[in-house]
């Protein structure tokens, strides 16, 4: 289950600031690569600050690992990426490529679907064909 962030809590409570480390199951729709799935939760490292201006800066680590046949010769293969993400959620509603919240609640949902599909690779190849 993926955590929302309280704003309002937090500003209540005068936390300005915090972590949050969770895993959830991907969206299989997000992989393109033939036989290939998810063969563990993604698992998130996130650090939030609150500004001023309501403003939430989200900053972390998602982590994942792909099993299925190598694109290129077809031998089972596994491997774990790790992707760097920072969004900026504007308590208002989106424009362009930045996020917003309303209610006073940062839903994380969008945010770390496009994280985890841009963390996806093009192909998955297995240690023999990486070398090639």
């Amino acid at each position: 289950m993926i955590p929302q962030i309280d704003v309002r809590n937090c500003v209540a409570r005068k936390s300005y600031a915090g972590e949050l480390e969770f895993s959830f199951a991907a969206e299989d729709e997000l992989l393109d690569i033939p036989f290939v799935s998810f063969a563990s939760p993604v698992t998130a490292h996130l650090r939030y600050e609150i500004f001023e201006d309501d403003a939430v800066e989200v900053k972390g680590t998602v982590s994942f690992t792909l099993r299925g046949e190598c694109s290129r010769c077809l031998t089972e293969t596994e491997e774990t990426f790790s992707h760097e993400a920072e969004a900026l959620f504007l308590p208002a509603e989106p424009l362009g490529e930045e996020y917003g919240y309303s209610g006073g609640v940062v839903d994380l949902k969008e945010f770390l679907r496009d994280t985890v599909a841009f963390a996806l690779p093009a192909r998955l190849l297995c240690e023999t064909c990486k070398e090639e």
